[in-house]
């Protein structure tokens, strides 16, 4: 890389330490994606590198020779990834001329950072669609001929009216501001008609370094965990199959299209929890939460959000999701068009989250 990149190469930073993934040892070995990884143009630019599917991606791009570049705001905090040979832009969403940098020439651009926890609809927006807009206005200058790797997310279409799923050309209808935030993403991208583009929708996603489906583990560890009142079905995705569909839409995706990635078969909440708790070999309570109660949670921890705690893992906008009735995707098409001819069994992946998170000291 030259020299006019100004990027900076930062080393001995201080970050979280990973008890088994890193470059060395990744989580997606290069072999599992090797028929992606050669056909996906280089450089390779990532936006949202240094989180939770961000920071696997990253660390299966180095171990497979690949330098990637990543935006950072601060090159000294850069969480999992802070021992991996990678190239750090400085800066944010909101940086035009770091975004410059970023996709500078780059072949292939992965958007995975965005706007998770926000006090109010405007946060999102900032963070989601006007952050996307801002990286599709530096790709048009920078690299025009870039593919564009947009991970959306099921927020950004919605809930589903019944188990068969919401397709990929289903309209959307998100319910919460970080939905409608993520579908203003989409529509960005959408308008970006010149480009070379696609988008991948994942559900909840688990593994390890995860912090949300966390809660559900930590919640079994103390023998209690709260669901809504009601039956609901959800669909989810080990982050593992997140980073191989991220790495198959970079290489043979579709322009223009859209994709679902997530388990095939979706699961009731409660078996959800349960087979936590036994996997986990813990035993926990299921607790029917009232949705009036859960909205009432929701609203109080909004609140608190908007004082400045900004790490509640509740909020109202996130009851509202919680309490939609079913959250299924149907995946089985763009599984099959991308070649992911098998995704990770639940049982599998939250096996290996538990091992994770108690070898991380973040459970017993």
């Amino acid at each position: 890389m030259s020299e006019s990149y100004r990027i900076r190469k930062v080393s001995g930073q201080k970050s979280p330490t990973d008890p088994i993934f890193s470059a060395a040892n990744p989580l997606i070995g290069p072999e599992a994606v090797s028929r992606w990884l050669d056909s996906a143009a280089q450089p390779v630019a990532v936006t949202g590198g240094t989180g939770f599917v961000g920071s696997h991606l990253v660390d299966t791009l180095c171990a497979a020779g690949v330098r990637p570049r990543v935006l950072v705001r601060d090159p000294k905090s850069p969480r999992w990834i802070g021992a991996c040979p990678v190239d750090w832009v400085k800066g944010g969403l909101e940086n035009r001329d770091s975004l410059n940098l970023l996709v500078q020439g780059a072949g292939t651009v992965v958007h995975l950072a965005g706007v998770l926890r926000g006090a109010n609809e405007a946060e999102f927006m900032a963070g989601n669609r006007e952050g996307t807009a801002s990286l599709v206005r530096a790709i048009r200058e920078g690299a025009p001929t870039a593919r564009l790797v947009h991970v959306s997310s099921q927020a950004a279409i919605g809930p589903s009216a019944t188990l068969d799923g919401v397709l990929p050309s289903t309209g959307a209808k998100p319910v919460s501001a970080y939905g409608r935030s993520k579908l203003g993403a989409e529509e960005e991208i959408r308008g970006f008609s010149e480009g070379d583009w696609a988008i991948l929708r994942p559900p909840a996603i688990y593994g390890p370094r995860d912090t949300d489906i966390f809660e559900f583990f930590r919640l079994a560890s103390r023998g209690v965990i709260g669901v809504p009142s009601g039956e609901r079905w959800i669909t989810v995705a080990y982050v593992r199959d997140v980073v191989r569909a991220v790495l198959a839409v970079a290489a043979v995706g579709g322009h223009g299209k859209t994709y679902h990635v997530g388990e095939v078969s979706p699961m009731k909440m409660e078996d959800m929890v349960q087979t936590i708790a036994d996997e986990g070999g813990v035993s926990a309570r299921v607790v029917r939460i009232p949705p009036w109660l859960l909205r009432a949670a929701g609203s109080g921890a909004s609140v608190l959000r908007y004082l400045g705690l900004h790490r509640i893992p509740l909020s109202r906008d996130k009851a509202e999701e919680i309490l939609a009735r079913h959250w299924v995707l149907n995946t089985s098409d763009s599984l099959d068009s991308l070649g992911l001819d098998e995704v990770t069994l639940f049982r599998e992946g939250v096996k290996s989250a538990w091992d994770w998170y108690r070898r991380a000291g973040w459970l017993r």
